[in-house]
């Protein structure tokens, strides 16, 4: 039974016998096509045989085997790789169906190429995982078939994996490289000007075109004979808190990710930023009850355990309770710090009812609150319309848009730092709030 159980006809099989089929009826009409067609079934019975003795002579055919990464990331491109070894003498046909974890919902993968005899071969696929978890990949399926091609061999590498996906490390990484990139000026992080001398000391260098030349050290140039300049570092062990809100709002999505996931992404990489910095991080999360509280430290193992709490986070479905949020800020975090509040604001009314709160929260700390720009109306209402009924749509949407910029007006004039960003946008942005107060010696 296993051996039937892993033949598999192929389309060749049924149209050649198809064909044979249709000239059995017709030589019925022309009886001088009947002994051709004996012979040819003939020899197609023969072919068929000979193509189960190719592929089933040889216990083993090929060898395959699954490489991933020990951790995917939230919302990347991952690579995945298969490792085929040919181990037969002939040429083999593949068709590679590998089983992909459910969270995927992806039932049309399969990769076909042919490998010739004694020969290895490395593919590559990506994945790109849209929720955090376990993912469990199944078995290798691999359909082999020989240049006659009327019948594959199915063989199957049972290498059950799980692999957890968390917080994109693949986007942290990215960003810390142009974070602290003091050479090129790439797209995204911008640099900031320093304002002022609120800094520590760090040490006297020489001077170079474009220091600041209110820094110069006279003493220390007229002792060398050429220019020194004092050195300044930024303020350290400051504390710095990314607090996010689980509740419904959150769960909108774009681009696959909904708005928590984006945030979720973000705190990672802000978090790891600002302990490079030699700053403080930790997480709050809340929604109608309290969720994660990680005190701001700088230890070895802070960012760890951010990304392990990060990890298991998911939505709810109730309301945000500010008020808790509030008690949070007064009991759990000791000294003023810097709170990135990742939230969302779908109208003037919701802001107006967590403004009090928001006001409160901002006199004990510096609180930035990071809101979503709807990229989706957007785009729709700057796309040329042709009917009453669209402009109408139109008008609508732009006047959402407006609301949303209104409201980034409205903390402002409460000294409430604000931040209106495209989801995509959302690490980028954050970072560059956080070094902006960071150089003007806000925080």
């Amino acid at each position: 039974m296993k051996f039937w159980n892993n033949i598999f006809l192929t389309n060749r099989f049924f149209i050649c016998f198809a064909i044979i089929a249709g000239l059995f009826a017709t030589s019925f009409f022309i009886q001088i096509l009947f002994p051709i067609v004996q012979a040819i079934l003939l020899m197609s019975i023969i072919l068929f045989g000979v193509d189960i003795l190719l592929l089933f002579k040889n216990k083993e055919l090929i060898r395959a085997k699954r490489r991933a990464p020990k951790i995917l990331s939230l919302g990347d491109v991952n690579k995945i790789h298969l490792d085929l070894a040919n181990v037969s003498t002939q040429q083999l046909s593949l068709e590679i169906i590998d089983e992909l974890p459910v969270q995927l919902q992806k039932r049309d993968f399969r990769i076909i190429l042919k490998l010739d005899g004694q020969k290895g071969e490395t593919l590559n696929y990506d994945l790109r995982p849209l929720q955090r978890g376990e993912y469990v990949f199944g078995a290798i399926n691999i359909y082999l078939s020989s240049e006659i091609g009327f019948i594959q061999r199915r063989t199957q590498f049972t290498e059950p994996m799980s692999v957890p996906v968390y917080p994109s490390i693949i986007q942290m990484k990215q960003l810390e490289l142009k974070a602290f990139d003091k050479v090129t000026n790439q797209k995204g992080i911008k640099k900031i000007r320093r304002l002022g001398h609120s800094y520590e000391f760090e040490q006297i260098k020489n001077y170079v075109r474009g220091d600041d030349y209110r820094s110069i050290n006279w003493k220390a140039s007229s002792r060398r004979g050429s220019l020194m300049v004092n050195a300044y570092q930024d303020e350290r062990a400051q504390q710095v808190y990314c607090v996010i809100d689980k509740s419904r709002v959150m769960k909108m999505p774009f681009n696959g990710l909904s708005l928590m996931d984006y945030a979720v992404n973000t705190s990672l990489v802000i978090s790891n930023i600002v302990l490079q910095k030699d700053d403080r991080a930790g997480l709050l999360s809340f929604s109608d009850v309290m969720g994660t509280t990680i005190k701001a430290e700088r230890k070895a193992n802070q960012l760890n355990k951010i990304m392990a709490a990060l990890y298991r986070e998911q939505e709810r479905v109730g309301e945000a309770n500010y008020e808790l949020l509030y008690y949070a800020s007064r009991k759990l975090i000791k000294g003023r710090s810097l709170l990135l509040l990742f939230t969302n604001f779908e109208s003037s009314y919701a802001l107006e009812r967590t403004l009090p709160v928001l006001r409160k929260i901002n006199t004990l700390h510096l609180l930035v609150v990071v809101f979503f720009d709807n990229s989706e109306i957007r785009k729709f209402s700057e796309e040329d319309v042709k009917d009453t009924e669209g402009v109408y749509m139109q008008t609508i949407a732009q006047n959402y848009l407006a609301e949303k910029t209104a409201m980034v007006q409205q903390l402002k004039k409460f000294g409430i730092q604000a931040i209106l960003t495209r989801p995509e946008e959302l690490a980028v942005n954050s970072i560059n709030k956080y070094l902006e107060l960071k150089a003007r010696g806000l925080i």
